[in-house]
């Protein structure tokens, strides 16, 4: 969970960038994705195989 305390004469602005990087760092903006829709255990096997695969590949270069 991310918490947000404004500072001392903080402008709005200031504060919702201090938010948006909390909430990227925490890493809830890449899980959102991942959840908006159902993916088959199927379909993550195979798109995790393929992403080490590419990663294999990357790595001999």
């Amino acid at each position: 969970m991310v918490k947000l305390r404004l500072r001392d004469n903080e402008k709005i602005q200031d504060a919702v960038k201090r938010f948006r990087k909390l909430v990227e760092h925490a890493g809830i903006k890449k899980e959102m994705r991942r959840r908006e829709y159902y993916e088959k255990p199927s379909d993550e096997a195979r798109r995790a195989r393929r992403r080490a695969a590419r990663r294999a590949r990357m790595g001999q270069k």
